[in-house]
């Protein structure tokens, strides 16, 4: 799985997923380039990452960032070899309570996000190219109080399957990773104890067939697999690292 000389853009690679997979993608070669909205986690993730690594603010929800994103890419990669559509949001939605704020933040992230960073990417990226998206194992299953979220990655699962079939004359490759609960920022509040987040941490995680909640890097090493030429035969496909919750 050797990324030398492949160029990588990671969306929301500023922490949990996105960060462990960036640090990965360096071990094995690639030049990367991590985007996130925060310019305190992305510098914070450029220092412990390397000078080497570009850092880029924006929004995958805005179009204009993304433009912006494309143009400092194509000046210092002048190509991309790999794009992970990894930003995203997870939020509660129970059907009585979920108001048109939140309705639109989670689609705007998980769904417009993804489609137009794919599509604002592309014009970089050539024969041989992989693009992996970031899924979950909600969109297998009928989680209560989940109803928006879970559409959302559902509508992602599609995005490897029909982006894959017309991108197929192009060569490049779409697949999907569908991550179970991961201890990832994603999962904390900002003033929760570590104690706190241990109790919640150990709640969550019995409730996979494993007994426990996902590490960042577990989902980084199926990543790592889907855009290396180890999985060159791999197209619409997903891969589920959920401890066995939506499976078993």
């Amino acid at each position: 799985m050797n990324l030398e000389g492949k160029h990588a853009l990671i969306t929301g690679g500023s922490s949990g997923i996105g960060l462990a997979t960036a640090r990965l993608f360096r071990g094995h070669g690639a030049r990367v380039a991590i985007m996130g909205r925060d310019d305190a986690r992305l510098a914070k993730a450029k220092a412990e990452l390397g000078p080497d690594v570009l850092a880029i603010q924006g929004d995958v929800a805005t179009l204009s960032d993304l433009a912006r994103a494309r143009k400092t890419l194509q000046e210092s990669f002048g190509r991309l070899d790999i794009l992970f559509a990894n930003a995203g949001v997870a939020l509660g939605t129970p059907v009585v309570t979920t108001d048109e704020a939140t309705y639109d933040r989670i689609m705007d992230a998980n769904v417009k996000g993804v489609f137009f960073s794919v599509q604002a990417m592309l014009p970089l990226m050539h024969a041989g190219g992989s693009i992996v998206l970031n899924t979950s194992w909600l969109n297998q299953v009928g989680a209560p109080g989940r109803a928006v979220l879970s559409a959302s990655k559902a509508a992602v699962r599609s995005f490897a399957r029909t982006l894959s079939a017309e991108l197929l004359d192009r060569e490049i490759r779409v697949n999907a990773i569908s991550p179970g609960s991961i201890e990832t920022p994603i999962h904390r509040s900002a003033d929760q104890s570590e104690e706190s987040f241990r109790e919640y941490a150990e709640r969550v995680g019995a409730q996979a067939p494993l007994g426990r909640m996902g590490r960042p890097e577990e989902i980084a090493a199926a990543v790592l697999f889907l855009a290396s030429d180890a999985s060159s035969y791999m197209l619409g496909a997903e891969i589920v690292v959920d401890g066995g919750r939506a499976e078993l």
